[in-house]
């Protein structure tokens, strides 16, 4: 059984996602990031830095217990344990992870930032929030030149790289972000992985706890003022 902390933001979402793909057992336990679960001493044992997505695999390797946390190197760990959603030749396994290290060092923090500054920071910076939506649709185009070309991020066949990058790109479209209209090709490849049953079951993993309406002063110092950076 594997146990998983998490909350519904897009890298929670990746491993939601794979786990449904896999149909591994698991075992999901909420980590509220808005109400501060997140620096709870059981979960910091798990994970230092105090981030979901975190993992407990109670039958890793060695037949040993095993708590892996960053989302990337849980969706590697996971696709390799079942085989599945990794390419298995060399060169190939190597395009997956060039495309899941895009979405983990480009995607993921750009359009990010992109979220924060123009939803969360409590002034609005006009350069802030240009900046990053502009090198968030400069990354779309990437991915279009790619899915024009393919039909997945690391070729034929669809792995843990889309599964990595859909849900931040499908964030920033329903958050305005990104217009997918100007990427006909990552429109196309976002609405087929969006009909894949697994894909609606990980969506649906802890989406009825997610925050609705302005966020509140408690949830903006616990995600971006002094608690979240007092030291632990």
């Amino acid at each position: 059984m594997i146990e998983l902390y998490s909350w519904p933001t897009p890298n929670g979402q990746k491993v939601h996602i794979l786990l449904e793909e896999l149909g591994l057992p698991y075992r999901v336990t909420a980590v509220n990031i808005n109400e501060g679960e997140q620096f709870k001493p059981e979960f910091l044992a798990i994970t230092p830095n105090h981030r979901i997505p975190a993992i407990v695999d109670g039958d890793g390797p060695g037949e040993q217990k095993f708590a892996l946390w960053e989302s990337g190197a849980i969706l590697i760990y996971l696709a390799e344990k079942s085989g599945r959603f990794i390419p298995t030749d060399p060169a190939s396994r190597y395009v997956c992870l060039q495309w899941l290290m895009f979405q983990m060092a480009g995607v993921g923090p750009m359009f990010g930032q992109a979220n924060h500054f123009a939803n969360y920071a409590p002034e609005k910076i006009p350069y802030a929030i240009e900046r990053y939506r502009k090198e968030a649709r400069r990354l779309l185009r990437v991915m279009e030149k790619r899915l024009a070309e393919v039909k997945h991020l690391a070729g034929r066949d669809y792995s843990i790289a889309d599964i990595a990058t859909f849900p931040w790109v499908r964030s920033a479209a329903r958050n305005g972000h990104v217009d997918l209209a100007e990427t006909p090709a990552v429109k196309d490849w976002v609405e087929g992985i969006d009909a894949r049953p697994a894909v609606e079951r990980g969506l649906a993993v802890l989406a009825d706890l997610r925050r609705t309406g302005p966020i509140t002063d408690k949830a903006r110092d616990v995600l971006f003022g002094a608690t979240q950076h007092a030291a632990r």
